[in-house]
């Protein structure tokens, strides 16, 4: 007990709540001041207790100490389903020195042990504790025998260096909470004063279930009693390790406790099984942490798992899980952003493409259900190299176009998940929605719309193509060898026709009488050696194109437009209309944004303003677990906290595929 008193690890960083309601557990401070009154009544303590023991008896080196208050604790999963009004918690506290244990428990006297509980247990009934400088605790202090019914009693344990008992315990049930008396001053001891009540960060940050299931498409599905295959899908950027203590400077408004990857592991892994998702989409996973530790567990929860680390030197990845018995693996395509030589795609993001089909109970009988394509992805942070962002999207929907495309050249539903580091609204989250951005002459910090560059004198901007042909990828975002067959019976000028000419003299020469638009007709093309000799062998086979062919070529090469055919919808509005404010997924440095997204397959019914306007399809949109607004957040301390172990929100979403007759 030398560096007694006590220092906050777990929960007493929950103690800006009542501490009636939450429990406490307390480790000491290596290396911190101590009050010398404090220090004197421990030391009286162990003094007294050696005098009771025989001479033969010898105290060894106590380093570690604990007693604990226990009582019957709701599991994380009931804690969640239970209204906020019933929840309450009896109080537990562990007071803990610098180390382990082991030896006290084996050879100090029980006289020793029974003495310091009992002088515990005649401390006020709360106190407040200065943890090393910084601002005051509330923590509460075991309560004598008649203040304990219901309770079991006070127990001596050796603690392991991290208790993390898990932030989602925190309630019991109300009638066991024994009476708080009023706090005594401690004779000749540096008063204490209670910290003040404030609302439970399990209050602050709850978060409510929205059903969907009551939208006019979804109550016509049930009235045709067309059955539904229902699943949950949960998105995650879960903070990886490495890049926590790669950019410490982020995180300051943090106590180092709750940065620890031995308390946010486990906190990160009850919430995922808390929401019992069937398909699980997770960024920022660090690869020595999933195979040692998360892929595990997530086995033994019944999920098949699949992971792809970032190239080059990073150390974290994308992964995406599903639970093998409602979904079988039909093909994997992971993604590698990185191409050698290509300065649009030089970074080290990755992500991952899934075909699965659902699995249907027996009892269904001979019935069918269309197989679903899940997507997951991280996509680069810079705010201002929007050009690599959208490259990256471009090829990430390549790949979707290829895995979700079926024989007839549909598509089958597709769910699109990840941090794509873009805000709503941005011309990158607009380009997805829907599904074509004019982006030649952008600025490239306006694509993702993270930060406003606007004031610089220079500033990169994006000139069309955005990549090169030699990528293989379409300005429709598809792979060149994958493009539909031409249709028979198509006129000669065709698109595919067109595009052959496209750095031909006449192409690359304005038409005289096209209207000068700024960056869009008033650019001049230079083709490569090779580009024009292949050029000259087409013309050797047509001699001549008509006015507005030529015209169509040179406009369809300078203004850079990219489309895509897979109509995706985002799963939130991304505003919470009962507060009046925007949702946000993430919390740098104080200031809330929204980066994380689930798109999901829809029919598109009219466009307005440039907006698309969608309705649930083959795959409807059930439900979702709500976001949180910037100033909610700000009152739970930003994140991470020790309610939510990741700088990032999950997102939950609920899904039917409907189920069809074979």
């Amino acid at each position: 007990m030398t560096d007694a008193f006590f220092t906050c690890q777990k929960n007493v960083l929950l103690a800006k709540s009542p501490s009636t309601q939450i429990e406490g557990v307390f480790a000491a401070t290596r290396g911190g001041s101590v009050p010398e009154e404090q220090e004197a009544l421990l030391q009286q303590w162990l003094e007294e207790g050696v005098e009771n023991l025989s001479a033969s008896e010898s105290v060894p080196a106590v380093r570690k100490a604990s007693v604990t208050l226990t009582s019957d604790w709701l599991e994380g999963s009931e804690l969640l389903m239970t209204s906020l009004s019933d929840l309450n918690t009896s109080p537990e506290v562990t007071w803990c020195a610098d180390q382990q244990l082991s030896e006290l428990s084996a050879s100090a006297s029980s006289e020793l042990q029974d003495h310091a509980v009992a002088e515990l247990a005649r401390l006020p009934a709360e106190e407040t504790v200065t943890v090393g400088g910084s601002a005051t605790w509330a923590a509460v202090v075991p309560q004598t025998d008649h203040q304990t019914a219901n309770s079991a009693g006070i127990n001596a344990e050796v603690l392991n260096d991290d208790p993390a008992v898990l932030a989602w315990s925190l309630a019991c049930d109300a009638q066991t909470v024994p009476p708080v008396l009023p706090a005594q001053p401690i004779q000749d001891a540096v008063p204490f004063y209670p910290f003040p009540t404030e609302v439970p960060y399990h209050e602050i940050l709850w978060r409510d279930w929205e059903d969907l299931s009551v939208q006019p498409c979804v109550l016509e599905q049930v009235s045709k009693n067309t059955p539904l295959f229902e699943f949950r899908v949960m998105s995650y950027n879960i903070l990886a390790q490495d890049l926590v203590e790669q950019g410490l400077d982020l995180y300051v408004h943090c106590h180092p406790d709750i940065l620890n990857w031995n308390y946010r592991l486990p906190n990160l892994l009850q919430e995922i099984q808390h929401w019992d998702p069937d398909v699980l989409c997770l960024q920022e996973v660090q690869e020595n942490h999933y195979w040692e530790q998360m892929e595990p567990t997530f086995k033994e929860m019944g999920f098949a798992c699949f992971y792809k680390r970032r190239t080059g030197t990073k150390t974290d990845g994308c992964a995406v899980c599903y639970k093998h018995s409602r979904f079988q693996l039909i093909s994997l395509s992971p993604i590698e952003y990185f191409r050698p030589g290509l300065d649009v795609l030089n970074r080290d993001n990755v992500g991952l493409v899934l075909l699965l089909q659902p699995v249907l109970p027996e009892s269904l009988g001979l019935k069918a259900v269309s197989p679903l394509c899940v997507a997951n992805t991280h996509v680069l942070f810079n705010p201002r190299r929007g050009d690599i962002k959208l490259a990256q999207v471009a090829l990430l929907l390549a790949e979707i176009d290829k895995i979700a495309r079926t024989a007839e050249g549909s598509y089958y539903p597709v769910i699109l998940c990840g941090d794509l580091n873009s805000v709503p609204d941005s011309p990158l989250y607009k380009f997805i929605r829907n599904g074509e951005l004019s982006y030649h002459g952008m600025p490239a910090w306006k694509v993702s719309g993270q930060e406003d560059f606007s004031h610089q004198l220079y500033s990169r901007k994006l000139l069309a193509p955005l990549w090169p042909s030699s990528l293989g990828i379409t300005d429709k975002c598809q792979y060149v060898t994958l493009c539909q067959p031409k249709k028979l019976g198509r006129r000669e000028y065709s698109r595919d026709f067109l595009l052959q000419f496209r750095f031909c003299d006449v192409a690359c020469e304005r038409p005289p009488h096209l209207v000068l638009l700024e960056g869009v007709t008033d650019a001049k093309l230079v083709a490569s050696a090779r580009e024009h000799s292949a050029v000259t062998a087409v013309l050797k086979r047509h001699n001549s194109l008509s006015f507005l062919a030529k015209q169509w070529l040179f406009v369809c090469r300078c203004s850079g437009v990219i489309q895509h055919g897979l109509n995706l919808t985002s799963v939130y509005s991304h505003f919470l209309p009962q507060r009046g404010r925007p949702e946000v997924t993430t919390m740098p440095m104080g200031l809330g944004a929204t980066v994380d997204y689930i798109f999901y397959s829809a029919e598109p019914v009219e466009s307005k303003a440039g907006r698309r306007l969608y309705k649930d399809g083959a795959l409807k949109l059930l439900g979702r677990l709500s976001l949180l607004s910037e100033d909610v957040l700000l009152m739970a301390n930003g994140l991470p906290n020790p309610f939510c172990s990741s700088d990032h929100l999950c997102l939950l979403a609920s899904f039917g595929l409907e189920i069809s007759s074979l």
